[in-house]
Order: C-alpha cells, then structure tokens, then sequence
C-alpha cells in the first residue's frame, strides 16, 4: 500500500464530520488536519484557516465543507499549491465561480472532485447500469420527490442557511438533479415554480421543476424542506442512519419496456409483452450495500495516487449547477429557460 495519503477537511459542521469519520474507515488514507474556525474538538491538529494549515501541514489532499460562499477561496487555495481537492456540493454560488475554478484547475494541471456522494452509492450504480442495460426500454419520464422535514434548529445553529441561495433547491434538489443527469444525460429546458419559506426566511421552502433532456425524457421533480414525509432520499435509501428509515421510494423512472422504483430498485415490467392488458410484476434487482461517503474518499486515494480518474469532475459539478441556476432563473422570470452552449438563456413560455 505504501504511505497513507495525508487528508484535512476544512469545516468539521455536519458534512465535514462525516467526512472525518469516513477517512477513519479507509486504509491508505489518514486525517492530518482540520480547519474549523469555530470550537471543535478533534485527534488531530486544528487550524483556524486554510493558510495556517497549509504553513504548517503538508498534506496530499483538501476536503471542503465549508458553506458554499467559500469554495471558490477554498477551492483556489489548494489549486495554487497543487493539492487535490474534493469540493462539497454545490461546486460553487454560481455558474460563473465554477467556471472559474475549473479554469484554474485545469490551469495547475490539479485534479478538482464534486462531492455528489451519491453517485458512490451501489443503488445509484446499479440504477445507471440498468438503465445503460436497456432494462426499462428507452427511458422516456422520471419522478423525483424530495420532501422532508428540517427542525428549527437546523437553521438556528446556521443562520446562513435562512438566507437567498441557501434553500432546497441549491442545498438538497442539486444532489437529486445531480443523479437525474446521470441516469438521462444533459438538460436543454427547464421551467419552474418557488413558494416562500413559510418560516419567513429570505430562500424558498418549496420548488417545482420540469426538466427535459437532449433524448427527450421529461422529469418532473420537487422539493421542499417543510413538508413532513417519509418520501425523500434521506428516509428511503437507509444511507445515514442519523434519518429514521421508511420502506418508500422517491424515485421513478419509465421507460418503454418498464420501469424502476429507487431506492427499493424493483423492476416492474408487463408479463406476455407490453401492454396494459397483460398483468405486470415486479423483479428485486440485487444490490450490494457499503456507505458512498467511505467509497469516496477511497475514490479520492485513488485519484491522488493516479489510479483513477474522478468520478465526478468539476465540469460534472458545473452542469448540474447550470441545471440549478436555471430552476432558479425559471422560477423568478416564469420563463422557459433552455440550456445551450453552457449558457442558459430565457425564453418566454409558449414561444
């Protein structure tokens, strides 16, 4: 195996701690630094900064956590000096940023990695391949719903998630719009509607979107953060065991030949061919089980060792955020926007 990769994580809040605790399970990899302004008490050295890690730490690989403000700094931080780097989703605030950031990644020759965990999940693995495999025909609709509910102090203890741009739909809906590209390939129209936070914050607490793909699938998907549901993925696909687990999915998708339920992954197809006549079942599809925030960090080794090329790249990161701007855009004008050329621009319903 030769000597441990040595990793820091900058922001040790939810999501950073769960990257702590997953580069624990991995062999090859060790923690040797983290970056918390705030208390945190934690094995190793903690730095106040990216600078004062960087002074004092050599370190093979950068995992940032921080709120989403700050990964373009984050992000640039570690390009400049050539280490690796895993950004949490979304990649950036904008499109523009993103951009930005892969330039300079591909500017420093510096490998730059999305953290849409998801697609580490076997489900999801196994959900792609089947559609790859022709299982459900051509796909040709999907229905995403990512319904839950967040306590009060969720926000209380981060007053930057009641702000604009940090509402489902930049926070939760790009993780689902994430897996919907990869399961359908590219977005060329969205539309779009928002309501506002029930709570009174500055972001919205429920969306809708339409999405329709280069092969002509339409996805219709929402998301909201204060509706009480057992439907979303948090409650249905078992993947952090701090959510309470339901036997619901909140994923479908069909196809000519039929179609998938996800997570649960049942293949429902006609019996004697397809027809609403004849009686139709559904098939278990056998998945394996491990936990895709411990397969990513084992992914990160890999590509900082050279054996791999990301999974998900910051040009994957920045179409879905393409995707996410244009929700956003779509909702506020009430437009049409279509995704052409890496530009979104607007055009009016019905045109």
């Amino acid at each position: 195996m030769g000597q441990s990769m040595k990793l820091a994580v900058v922001g040790a809040g939810l999501v950073g701690q769960r990257h702590i605790a997953a580069i624990g399970q991995v062999d090859g990899v060790e923690l040797a630094a983290v970056v918390e302004p705030g208390p945190t008490e934690q094995s190793v050295p903690v730095f106040a900064s990216l600078e004062d890690m960087f002074a004092a730490v050599d370190v093979d690989g950068v995992i940032l956590s921080t709120p989403t403000l700050m990964h373009v700094d984050g992000g640039m931080a570690c390009m400049d000096r050539g280490v690796p780097v895993l950004i949490e989703k979304p990649l950036a605030a904008s499109a523009d940023d993103a951009q930005g950031l892969i330039d300079r990644a591909r500017e420093k020759d510096v490998a730059i990695l999305v953290g849409h965990h998801r697609r580490h999940n076997p489900i999801i693995q196994k959900t792609a391949e089947l559609i790859k495999e022709g299982a459900i025909g051509q796909p040709r609709a999907a229905q995403v719903t990512c319904w839950f509910y967040k306590p009060d102090d969720y926000f209380d203890v981060a007053p930057w998630r009641k702000k604009a741009g940090a509402g489902p739909i930049s926070v939760n809906l790009v993780h689902d719009v994430d897996l919907m590209r990869y399961f359908l390939g590219e977005v060329v129209t969205v539309q779009a509607q928002t309501a506002p936070s029930l709570r009174g914050f500055e972001n919205e607490d429920l969306a809708a979107a339409v999405l329709r793909f280069e092969s002509g699938a339409v996805c219709t998907i929402t998301v909201s953060d204060s509706i009480a549901s057992p439907w979303s993925w948090e409650l249905t696909s078992r993947e952090y065991p701090i959510y309470p687990a339901t036997n619901e999915s909140c994923y479908l998708i069909g196809g000519s030949e039929g179609a998938l339920s996800i997570p649960d992954m049942r293949l429902w197809q006609h019996e004697g061919g397809t027809s609403w006549w004849n009686p139709i079942k559904a098939t278990a599809m056998p998945v394996s089980s491990s936990d895709p925030l411990i397969n990513q960090i084992a992914h990160f080794e890999d590509v900082i060792r050279g054996r791999a090329k990301p999974l998900v790249t910051g040009e994957e990161g920045l179409k879905t955020l393409r995707v996410i701007e244009a929700i956003q855009i779509a909702a506020h004008t009430q437009t049409t926007v279509h995704l052409g050329n890496d530009v979104a621009k607007s055009v009016a319903l019905g045109e």
